[in-house]
């Protein structure tokens, strides 16, 4: 089943086809790399027009756009499916498939924000790394909202049951085994498929995309989550960073007064 992208990108590559000479990649990206779905459409669709005479993979949405070409891009991609509409019958898969999107926008926030204060020079792909750290959560939630659903049960029924457990426990496989194999098949950048593996803890690149995502699920609903604190160590740790320092530092990234 195509990929749905959500319905403000649909909307807004819909306004800029019709007024494609005022469009550059620069500008389509920073709309499109907002949503995890359309950047994970893009790069796969960019993998697999992927000349051989090219040396480098399209590892962020902006370089799929300057590779493809802006006319290209149009005709590739008409008008887009959404999740709202794939959703619209079922509100509470609709509400769990938002809850992941929102907690990936503020992953790749805090990402990058570790990236720059790490003066990374991959932090723009480590950004596209954490936006798409749960692609295949969200691509559950549109496509077996029943599945999501009943994880999501078991959680709430048991606080201590850890996310892959309940993942092996319904599907069989681990989210994230069935990320990297989607990405494989999909010829996705090798780059990015590395910085997204979890099991690859001791890179440091990895590690930046790792605490991100556990800081954002963490801070979900509050910053007084009692995991908080062991998280800001670890990021203390990777950024040279007190506590105090490291949560002055991700309040600034989160846009938290």
């Amino acid at each position: 089943m195509e990929i749905p992208v959500l319905a403000s990108t649909a909307e807004q590559l819909e306004i800029w086809r019709a007024n494609e000479d005022a469009v550059d990649a620069h500008l389509l990206g920073e709309i499109l790399g907002k949503d995890p779905l359309m950047t994970l459409k893009l790069l796969a669709h960019a993998a697999s027009q992927r000349s051989s005479r090219l040396l480098t993979d399209a590892e962020t949405v902006t370089a799929a756009l300057v590779l493809m070409g802006i006319t290209p891009f149009f005709k590739a991609f008409g008008a887009q499916p959404t999740v709202e509409q794939r959703l619209a019958s079922r509100p509470d898969a609709l509400a769990g498939v938002q809850r992941v999107l929102h907690r990936a926008e503020r992953a790749a926030r805090f990402a990058l924000g570790f990236a720059a204060h790490r003066a990374d020079p991959d932090a723009a792909v480590i950004h596209s790394a954490a936006l798409l750290h749960d692609f295949s959560e969200m691509l559950l939630w549109c496509e077996a909202p029943d599945l999501a659903l009943e994880i999501q049960r078991r959680q709430q029924a048991d606080p201590a049951l850890r996310s892959v457990a309940a993942q092996r426990a319904v599907l069989n496989v681990e989210l994230g085994d069935l990320e990297q194999a989607l990405m494989h098949s999909w010829h996705l950048p090798e780059l990015l498929a590395h910085i997204i593996d979890d099991k690859k803890a001791n890179d440091p690149q990895v590690r930046s995309v790792t605490l991100a995502v556990r800081l954002a699920r963490h801070t979900a609903q509050s910053w007084e989550n009692p995991a908080v604190p062991d998280d800001l160590i670890e990021i203390g740790a990777l950024m040279n960073l007190s506590p105090a320092h490291t949560l002055k530092l991700v309040h600034e990234v989160d846009g938290v007064i």
